[in-house]
This record gives C-alpha cells, structure tokens and sequence, in this order.
C-alpha cells in the first residue's frame, strides 16, 4: 500500500544530494505513485537532474512523476515536503572569500567574514513563500547554515521545520576504526549543528568509552603517524580529535572538531599536525580545491549519464538506498514507517541549557504523529559553557545583525576572530570583503549605523 506525495527539491541540481534522493525516492515502495518536482536556477543542472530521475525510475519500473522548473512559486505548489538543498555561496566565491582574507594574514578564511546575508535570506525567502502557497508543507532543510537557518525559518515563519546533516555519521567512523560493527552500537550525540558531543556510547550494551580508551594508549599514536587519510574530512581519529576529547571530556562528534579552537588552525603546519596527511584537515588551501575539483567530476558524471540513453543508471548508481535521512523521514511522517533520525528542531526542552527556541541537534523519534525529539540528559556543564553557550551567542549576533542590518555586529565578529592581530587588520579585511564581487547584496544590507563611520577612520587614513 502506497500514499502518493508530491515533493518539491529546491536547489536540485547539488552534485553532493541529488542522485542519492533520486535513489531513495524511487526505492521507497510505500511512496510509489509520487511526484517529484524539481527546482533550480541553473536550466542544464536542472534538465540533468530530471532525465536522471526519470530514467532511473523506469529502469526500476517504479511508479514515479517528475517536473522540473526555474520557478520557485511553480515548484511549490501542492507540495506536501520541501527539500532545499539550495546555496546562495557558491564555492568559487568562498574561494575568493579565502584569498581576500589571505591578504591580510589570515589562513583559509581565518574565521573573519561579512555575515551569512545570503544564504539566511535564501532560507527566510523558501520559508515565507512556503507560507503563501503550501503552509500545511514539512521543510526538510538540507544545505547550510543549517543551525542558523532553521532557528531563523522556526523563528520568522509557521512552517514546520527540521533540519538534516551528515555529521553524526562521525559516531561510524570511531566504530570501524575500533573494529567495531555499526549494528552493535548503540549511541547519542546531542548538541547544536557541527557541535555534536558523544554523551552515550555502548557496544552489544556494554559502555565502549573503555575501548576507545585502549585504542588511544595502545595505537593512537601509530594511526596518527602512519593514517593517510582517502577523504579530505576524514578527521573524526585525529590527533586534533582526540585531544579535543580530552580537553572536554567527550568525544566531539562528525564536524565538530573542525570547530575546536583557533590553535587548531592557524597555518598549514599546524593543521596537519591535528589532523594529518595529506591534507591537514577538510579546510585547507590542499583539501578544499580536492574537494569542489570531486565535486565537479560527480557532476561531469552525472552529465554523462544523464546524454547517454544507453547507459544503465542502476549499473552506474547503484540499485541500494543511501544512508540520507530525508526520504525514511518522510516515509514516517506519512505511511508511519517509524523510526528515530538525527534531527534539528527547536529545543522545547530536549537539551537544558538551551533556550527553547533555538535549534537544537538530538535524536528523534519520527511516525505519523510528527517529529518528535527525545529529551535527553544534559551536557557536561565544561561543554555547556565553552562549546554551545558561546556558539548560541555568536548565532544570535548574526541574527541580531541580520535584522538590524547594523554594520558594527560584523565588525566586532571579525576583530573577535581567532587570527586577528590587529584592529587595522580586520577592519582593512572586512571592508575588502564586502566590497568584492558577489557581496553586493550584504553590502548594501549592513550599514553603519549614525556616527559609526569612525570606526574605520584610522584604516582609511
């Protein structure tokens, strides 16, 4: 028995989502009689995701529909689900970003920007619009900022909300390299968006902490003189990992130790020392060109794939779901095909600490009752206030910024960034940042409000 929706992909042309979703939906038997519409503002991204669709859903002889269109409004009318994927930051202008900032002294990006104008504005946008033509429809928002955002949408809008990432995924990674088998582990990693923490850890339902523990004494620092890393965010056993684990007493979890602390990341030197070769971590002037370069191949594939009429899609994709959460939660939601997911949605007291309407990351249970969050036990009081405290003030700043358009809460950002100087040096670098191209929008948003030109009055002297 199937229950047909129709489900609305904004930003369906991302080379790191789309296939897969394609897979899952099609694999999904209780969706079958769907229909998928896609929406992006790139026409070739958009007509090769289409033919990718359709022609994978026949060859699985599936029961499938597939629209596409340029119009976001088009897309979403009648939707019951909306997936943005969609990206307002192209990775040629992070590029430029980092060389911008890298004049002044700071290493890939050095923690100083001009605000995330573009893409909360995007958020905000599908959130609004949503409003006006499919208010009863979930968001399943699946590009970042992801804590940002979805806090911004829950906060600004009636629609429902949840917020998806791979990060937890990390919790795999620890399991393999203890020789461990995924099904064995049971787990928790609650938090904020790229600030997960390992509060439970058990293996065949004994505590798997100890284990952890002995592989650091007996091998830790064999795997870190000796592990070449096969993907640029292959960090999750570092060196930097593990010393964050003993810094705060939990395992930080997927992209969390990108985050640690500045002393991580100041040069190339330092960044692989913490997380290794070849590349020292996922952000680097090594990794990130690696990075958008696979990216770019995934994307000519696809491009192949999808001209070539007589290539087999299921030879060439594979014929098994991905391990995304996006389809099994939707799956739940409307055929009650229970499950628990890693989600982000507002707190309402699942994690202390936290204000009830900020985002939080915590385990879920998901049926056709709704997405309902787990309460789960609070985090060390270390982490509470080095780690997620201070990461919530930083994310109402930037709200606070957005709203206001006050110029100033993004200067004060930079010259808090961890490899500033100088007050001369971040404001020379921020000013150079909002002037570049693509920054045309921020700029013109953030404005210094009466008087406060004075603050950039000894650079520009």
């Amino acid at each position: 028995m199937s229950t047909p929706i129709r489900i609305s992909v904004v930003g369906a042309g991302s080379a790191q989502f789309s296939l897969g979703l394609v897979k899952d939906i099609c694999l999904t038997s209780s969706l079958a009689g769907s229909l998928i519409n896609f929406m992006d503002i790139n026409p070739e991204r958009l007509d090769m995701i289409h033919k990718l669709g359709v022609r994978y859903a026949q060859e699985l002889g599936t029961d499938l529909r597939f629209e596409s269109t340029t119009s976001l409004r088009d897309c979403l009318q009648n939707a019951d689900f909306v997936i943005n994927t969609a990206s307002a930051s192209p990775h040629g202008k992070q590029a430029d970003s980092r060389e911008v900032a890298a004049k002044y002294g700071y290493y890939h990006g050095g923690g100083i920007g001009v605000g995330g104008f573009a893409n909360l504005d995007l958020m905000l946008g599908v959130a609004r619009t949503m409003e006006d033509i499919c208010p009863d429809a979930w968001l399943i928002q699946s590009g970042n900022p992801v804590y940002e955002g979805c806090t911004l949408m829950t906060r600004e809008t009636s629609i429902k909300v949840c917020g998806l990432c791979h990060g937890h995924y990390g919790v795999y990674n620890i399991a393999r390299v203890l020789g461990l088998a995924e099904e064995d582990i049971t787990w928790q990693a609650p938090g904020l968006n790229h600030n997960i923490w390992l509060t439970h850890f058990y293996h065949k339902g004994e505590e798997a902490y100890p284990l952890l523990e002995e592989w650091i004494e007996k091998e830790g620092e064999h795997y870190w003189q000796t592990h070449i890393a096969e993907r640029t965010h292959d960090i999750q056993m570092s060196r930097g990992t593990i010393h964050q684990y003993r810094m705060f007493g939990l395992m930080p979890i997927g992209d969390t130790p990108r985050r640690g602390g500045w002393w991580y990341h100041t040069d190339i030197e330092t960044k692989m020392h913490w997380f290794g070769q070849p590349w020292g971590g996922p952000d680097t002037h090594l990794a990130r060109p690696l990075f958008v370069k696979n990216l770019e191949k995934r994307i000519e594939e696809m491009t192949r794939l999808a001209n070539d009429p007589k290539a087999s899609l299921v030879a060439s994709l594979g014929g098994e779901k991905t391990s995304e959460q996006q389809v099994p939660i939707i799956d739940g939601l409307v055929n009650n095909n229970e499950g628990q997911f890693q989600v982000n949605v507002p707190n309402y007291g699942a994690l202390a600490g936290v204000p009830d309407d900020v985002v939080v990351e915590v385990p879920a249970i998901v049926n056709k009752k709704g997405i309902q969050p787990i309460r789960v036990e609070p985090l060390p009081e270390k982490i509470l206030y080095t780690q997620v405290l201070p990461e919530w003030l930083d994310m109402e700043r930037d709200l606070l910024a957005y709203h206001t358009g006050d110029r100033s809460l993004l200067l004060w950002s930079a010259l808090q960034a961890g490899q500033t100087n100088s007050y001369d040096q971040a404001t020379a670098a921020f000013e150079d940042l909002m002037e570049m191209a693509g920054n045309e929008a921020s700029d013109a948003h953030y404005r210094w409000e009466m008087g406060q030109e004075m603050l950039l009055e000894k650079v520009k002297k």
